[in-house]
């Protein structure tokens, strides 16, 4: 393992019923089971894959402002990550779906910046093997 440089604490009780809060207090939020997971989806709540999808956004996005900087383009871009929880043989899994749209490049250009930020960003990587990641991009 390498050095860390920032962890992130979050605490869960009560699992994707329950409540789950960061050690700071910044995130203190309701958890209920999506309709399409047979729950009732409980407005003003969250579920795992709400929060997994707005990290993953997030994070791809600095990854992507990254490699844009350093192969010297300016930019600007938007990224919607879809995270859906699938049945599998055993248990369940994930599948993500990248949706990144890009200015001031051309469509060559995008889908080469959206690979190289998959190979640097720390979600895609954790997850590589793991989890299918469908990525479709747009230069706009």
């Amino acid at each position: 393992m390498g050095l860390a440089l920032y962890t992130a604490s979050s605490t869960a009780k009560g699992g994707r019923k329950g409540h789950v809060t960061s050690s700071d207090g910044t995130l203190d939020l309701e958890l209920s089971l999506p309709k399409g997971l047979g729950g009732k989806g409980t407005e003003g709540s969250t579920n795992p894959e709400q929060l997994f999808s707005a990290g993953y956004a997030a994070c791809f996005d600095s990854a992507l402002q990254l490699v844009a900087g350093k192969a010297k383009k300016k930019t600007s871009s938007t990224v919607t990550a879809h995270v859906s929880i699938e049945k599998k043989m055993k248990g369940f899994g994930l599948s993500i779906e990248l949706e990144v749209e890009i200015e001031g490049v051309t469509q060559e250009e995008a889908e080469d910046l959206v690979d190289q930020a998959h190979e640097v960003c720390p979600y895609s990587r954790a997850i590589d093997g793991n989890v299918k990641v469908k990525k479709t991009v747009k230069a706009i």
